[in-house]
């Protein structure tokens, strides 16, 4: 979807305006619920890749509810979770109290983190800074803060199969974004990803991997449940509501998609890919 500039438009003002409407997205619908039943695999996942052990500094950036920060304060690692969406931090404390850990909370936006440079000896994102704006600015803000030897580990969406068209339809019905937005998907592209480390890094290693999702009895109750709890798909239903035509035409379209991308038969239950990429690196020492 091609974007143009408004004439006279304040670039920092539009960035500011854009920052609070994804805190206010992202703390619509039941994103824990979302995290947990969903993605909550992933935590485990990137730790382990990163090889967190106990000792370490460990920052988990757009930590969401904590499914990687709780899973390192459980290897015995000194953890900061912090995310743009603070209404998501009860949740997250929540969980954390349960799995018998502790860790520190803090807002922050991934394109500014408040911590020194060098300061964790491990930086972690799991389908969460991504959806920031700017990826320059994130790949430079996730170096900086990370020490040098220090690890850096990503998940992120890859752009195909069901998660590709779901973007698609979420972008197309959503309001406009700035003419320097770039889409999260984008983060699942291995020739971007090493555009934005460039030298600064050594050992990139990324890999494609698949989740299989088979939760769903069919795919109208993927899109139920799309609609009551992920962020994304609350917020998008959100904008369209005055419009009935609108929330029709998006209804049809995710029920589409939905039937599309089933792989399960036709007795159910249904089953998707979640096809994500795996991305672990080394900061150079100096």
């Amino acid at each position: 979807m091609e974007i143009t500039a408004t004439p006279g438009t304040d670039a920092a003002d539009e960035d500011r305006k854009l920052k609070a409407r994804q805190r206010e997205l992202w703390a619509l619908g039941d994103y824990h619920r979302v995290a947990t039943d969903l993605l909550w695999e992933f935590g485990r996942e990137l730790v382990e890749a990163c090889g967190i052990y106990a000792g370490q500094r460990v920052l988990d950036v757009a930590a969401g509810t904590g499914n990687v920060a709780i899973r390192a304060a459980e290897r015995g690692a000194q953890v900061v979770a912090s995310d743009l969406t603070p209404e998501n931090f009860g949740a997250g404390r929540h969980e954390a109290r349960a799995h018998g850990v502790t860790l520190e909370w803090v807002e922050a936006d991934a394109e500014a983190l408040p911590f020194d440079e060098g300061e964790f000896d491990v930086v972690t994102s799991s389908s969460g800074a991504i959806f920031a704006p700017h990826h320059q600015t994130v790949a430079d803000q996730l170096v900086r803060v990370c020490r040098p030897g220090g690890t850096i580990g990503m998940i992120a969406i890859a752009p195909a199969g069901l998660m590709r068209d779901m973007f698609e339809i979420i972008e197309r019905h959503s309001p406009p974004l700035p003419p320097d937005a770039l889409s999260a998907l984008l983060w699942g592209d291995e020739g971007h990803v090493r555009e934005l480390f460039g030298d600064r890094v050594e050992s990139l290693d990324m890999t494609r991997k698949k989740l299989l999702i088979d939760r769903f009895a069919e795919p109208a109750d993927l899109c139920r449940y799309m609609k009551a709890n992920h962020p994304l798909v609350v917020g998008l239903y959100k904008h369209v509501a005055e419009e009935p035509s609108r929330v029709a035409t998006l209804d049809r379209e995710l029920t589409q998609v939905a039937t599309r991308w089933n792989r399960g038969g036709q007795d159910g239950p249904a089953l998707y890919e979640f096809e994500y990429l795996l991305i672990v690196t080394h900061k150079r020492d100096r």
